[in-house]
């Protein structure tokens, strides 16, 4: 089943969502072994418990940290990135610091990623560094995000957090996350060995199929199981057992 493997190898399943429950968290662990995905994404307070629910698999285990909104001090998102290391992450998501990207304080910001990127790389993980770019409605700030990223050395960029929310003209709030036209731009701009993570309203497998086709390495969802079974279903291979019950984890 080569080719259901290289689907299963793109997903990040998320276990982000506030209300969570430890009964969701195992749940969500049943369920990327059942269908050995690339990693899970879980709350920072999760990782322990998660890498010890998944000792002995393949699956990866990330976290996210300045999540979502990035606000959080440099020094607090190293700290994040340390513990995350120590309790086992291998993969850490961080959110740029958005306001300081809008206010084009470029020193801060490469300062920022090139600080948790140490730390990930001294502890063996790998960084994914979030955009949210629902926030940057200018280009030239993607373009310099990619461009920063790749000098430092990153191992991914990413398009959201999947909480991005921004307030339409009709006073509610929606949130794009993960758009072709993003995804273009990104790839078109990072360098050599750094990949792309799409992630923010990935949760089909045509979608899926699509930022494949473009060049997208990994896809933060929490629509795993229904994006498998449709996979499983479509190239002719048959589950033994009954689809996993899913979470909202984004």
């Amino acid at each position: 089943m080569p080719l259901i493997s290289e689907i299963a190898n793109m997903i990040d399943h998320a276990l982000l969502h506030p209300t969570l429950t430890d009964t969701e968290l195992r749940a969500g662990c049943e369920l990327v072994l059942a269908y050995d995905v690339a990693s899970i994404c879980v709350k920072p307070y999760a990782v322990r418990t998660t890498t010890e629910f998944l000792a002995g698999s393949t699956i990866r285990v990330g976290t996210v940290i300045g999540f979502p909104h990035g606000n959080s001090a440099t020094r607090i998102k190293v700290a994040e990135a340390e513990q995350a290391c120590q309790d086992g992450a291998v993969e850490i998501d961080m959110v740029i610091n958005i306001g300081k990207v809008l206010s084009d304080d470029w020193a801060y910001v490469r300062a920022e990623i090139q600080l948790v990127h140490t730390v990930c790389r001294e502890r063996g993980a790998l960084l994914k560094v979030i955009f949210e770019n629902d926030f940057l409605p200018d280009n030239a700030r993607k373009i310099k995000l990619c461009q920063l990223c790749t000098e430092i050395g990153v191992e991914f960029v990413k398009t959201s957090t999947g909480f991005g929310f921004v307030k339409g003209t009709d006073n509610k709030y929606d949130y794009d996350g993960a758009t072709v036209e993003d995804l273009q731009l990104m790839l078109a701009h990072v360098g050599p060995g750094v990949q792309v993570k799409a992630s923010g309203g990935i949760r089909t497998l045509d979608e899926l199929l699509l930022v494949r086709e473009m060049g997208v390495s990994r896809v933060g969802t929490s629509s795993t199981a229904a994006i498998m079974e449709e996979a499983y279903r479509r190239f002719g291979v048959s589950t033994s057992n009954e689809p996993i019950p899913e979470v909202d984890g984004y």
